[in-house]
C-alpha cells in the first residue's frame, strides 16, 4: 500500500475514533508544541519531507525543546548543541532511557544491547564493552585486523583496473569483516554467497528503516502494524540475519572449548553457564541473538555508509582528496602501511574525515531515549518513560558551531594552525551514556580504511564533480547515500 492511500485510511479510521475517545492527558508539564488532535497528534504539522523537515519548521516557531505529538504518544524533541549536552550530558543517568522504533520493535523488543533498558541494558554494556575490548585487543588488535582487511581491499579494487565500480558492497565487506572477526571469530570472503546475502539485506533494511513509509509507521504503528507495508519486509529481513546468528550460535556451542574462546559469542556462552542457576540472570538466549545482531547491522552499515558518502564527497570536491594524498605521501609514504599513530601527524586528513562524519550526518534525529524517572528539564516537567528525540543533525549543522554548517569544509576542524581541533558540536555516534558502543572501533575503520585506499589510487567519476549529486537517497531514521559509480586508478 502506498503511503498516501495509508495517510488516507489512517485519516479515516482517526476521525471515526476521535467520536469515542478524547486524547489522553499527558502527566506533568511538557515543553510547548502545537496543538495535537485526538489519536493523530501533530499528523497536520508533519512535512511530506519527513520527520527531521517536520521537526526543523516546528523548531522555528516552539524554540530548541518542544513536544510533538507522534500520533497517540507525545515526543520531546532536543534541537541545538546546548538542548543535547544539557540533557544527554549533564542529566546522563535520567536520559539514559532507550526509546523505541516502531519498525525494528518487533524483531529487537527489549532485548540486545542497544535497546534493552535498566540494569538489563548495564549489564549487557558493560559485558559488550570488556568483551570487545578484550578481542580487539588480544592476539590480534583490531589495528592489524583493519590493516590485513584493507590490504585485501586494495587487492580487490586493483582487479577493476580502473573501470567504474558501485562500492556499497566493498565498503559493506571491509566492515562486516572487522565485527564479524570479532563477534564470530572469522572473516568472510568477498565472494561468499551467504555472506553477500547477509551484506545485501543490512542495505535493504537500513534503507527501508530510513524510508518515508517508516516514517509513517513511526506515527500510527499500532494501527499500520495489521496492514502490509515496508515494517513487514523489514521484520522478514532481520528475523533471515537471525537465522544465520543461531546457526553460528549452535555452530559455536557445538565447538566451544572453556579454556580458549574465540569471540564474543564463545564468551557469552561462558557467561551463560556460569549463571545458569540465575533465576534473574540477563545472561541468555534472546540477549545473546539480539545483541549480537545488533553489533553485526550497526558495525557493518554505520562505517560501510559513511565511507560511501566519503568518497562521493571526494569525487566532488577532487581538491580536498588531493590534499588528503600529499599528506599521505609526507607522513607514510608509499611503502609502509598505514597505522593509528601516523593520525597525530595527519591533521587535514583527520579533519576531512571529521568533515565526512559531520556533513554525512547519519543518523540525523539520533536514537530515541526516553527519561528513566520524572525529570526537571529547562523548567519542564518530563514524566517518567516521556520519549526523547536527541536531533543529532541540529547539533552536526548547529550555526554557532560551525561557521559553513550546510557547505562541505575540513576547515570546520582545522585551527588557524592548521591543527585539528575539538568541537563541542560533534556528536555522530551521539553522547552520554547512549554513545555508540563502536565508537573507537568505527573512528580506528575510518582512518585505516580511507588513508589506505588514497595511498593506493586516486579518485575518480564518470561525471563531472558539479554534476555529482549529494542529496542522499532516503533520509529518515538514517540517511543513505545515492548510488554512484567510481573509478579506482592505481597511483
Amino acid at each position: 500500500m502506498e503511503p498516501s492511500a495509508l495517510l488516507l485510511l489512517t485519516l479515516l479510521v482517526g476521525f471515526v475514533l476521535l467520536l469515542v475517545r478524547g486524547h489522553p492527558k499527558a502527566r506533568g508539564h511538557l515543553p510547548p508544541g502545537p496543538h495535537p488532535l485526538p489519536l493523530l497528534g501533530n499528523l497536520l504539522q508533519m512535512d511530506r519531507g519527513g520527520l527531521l523537515n517536520s521537526f526543523m519548521k516546528l523548531r522555528e516557531k516552539y524554540g530548541d525543546v518542544f513536544t510533538v505529538h507522534l500520533g497517540p504518544r507525545p515526543v520531546v524533541m532536543l534541537y541545538g548543541t546546548e538542548a543535547i549536552r544539557e540533557a544527554l550530558v549533564d542529566q546522563a543517568e535520567a536520559f539514559s532511557g532507550r526509546g523505541t522504533i516502531a519498525v525494528v520493535r518487533p524483531v529487537f523488543k527489549d532485548y540486545g544491547v542497544i535497546f534493552a533498558n535498566g540494569e538489563r541494558w548495564k549489564t549487557l554494556r558493560r559485558f559488550s564493552l570488556a568483551t570487545m575490548r578484550d578481542f580487539g585487543m588480544g592476539k590480534r588488535s583490531v589495528e592489524e585486523r583493519i590493516q590485513e582487511e584493507a590490504q585485501c581491499l586494495v587487492e580487490e579494487l586493483r582487479k577493476s583496473q580502473g573501470a567504474p565500480v558501485d562500492p556499497t558492497f566493498l565498503f559493506q565487506c571491509i566492515t562486516a569483516n572487522i565485527i564479524c572477526s570479532i563477534v564470530f571469530g572469522e572473516r568472510f570472503d568477498y565472494k561468499d554467497r551467504q555472506f553477500l546475502r547477509l551484506l545485501d539485506l543490512f542495505y535493504r533494511s537500513f534503507s527501508l528503516i530510513s524510508s518515508f513509509s517508516s516514517q509513517v509507521f513511526e506515527l500510527f504503528s499500532g494501527f499500520l502494524k495489521y496492514f502490509p507495508g515496508a515494517h513487514r519486509q523489514i521484520s522478514k529481513n532481520l528475523q533471515e540475519i537471525l537465522d544465520f546468528v543461531g546457526q553460528s550460535v549452535e555452530k559455536h556451542r557445538a565447538t566451544l572449548d572453556p579454556s580458549n574462546p574465540r569471540d564474543f559469542i564463545d564468551t557469552y556462552l561462558l557467561r551463560m553457564e556460569k549463571e545458569k542457576s540465575n533465576q534473574q540472570t540477563e545472561f541468555h538466549h534472546e540477549n545473546l541473538m539480539i545483541s549480537v545482531l545488533s553489533l553485526f547491522f550497526a558495525g557493518t552499515e554505520t562505517s560501510s555508509t559513511t565511507l560511501r558518502y566519503g568518497f562521493l564527497l571526494m569525487l566532488k570536491y577532487p581538491q580536498v582528496a588531493e590534499k588528503v594524498q600529499k599528506e599521505i605521501d609526507q607522513v607514510i609514504g608509499s611503502h609502509r602501511l598505514p597505522t593509528l599513530e601516523d593520525r597525530t601527524k595527519m591533521p587535514y586528513t583527520e579533519a576531512v574525515i571529521h568533515e565526512i562524519q559531520r556533513f554525512s550526518d547519519l543518523v540525523p534525529i539520533g536514537v530515541p531515549h526516553k527519561v528513566t524517572k520524572d525529570t526537571l528539564f529547562r523548567g519542564y516537567l518530563l514524566p517518567k518513560n516521556t520519549e526523547v528525540y536527541p536531533i543529532l543533525s541540529s547539533a552536526l549543522h548547529d550555526p554557532q558551531y560551525f561557521e559553513q554548517p550546510d557547505t562541505f569544509s575540513p576547515d570546520h576542524f582545522l585551527d588557524a594552525n592548521g591543527a585539528l581541533k575539538k568541537n563541542e558540536a560533534f556528536m555522530p555516534f551521539s553522547i552520554g551514556k547512549r554513545i555508540c558502543l563502536g565508537e573507537g572501533i568505527a573512528h580506528n575503520e575510518l582512518f585505516l580504511f580511507f588513508t589506505t585506499i588514497l595511498q593506493n589510487f586516486s579518485v575518480s567519476s564518470p561525471m563531472a564533480p558539479k554534476d555529482i549529486d549529494l542529496n542522499p537517497k532516503e533520509s529518515g531514521f538514517g540517511k543513505v547515500p545515492p548510488a554512484y559509480q567510481i573509478c579506482f586508478l592505481a597511483r
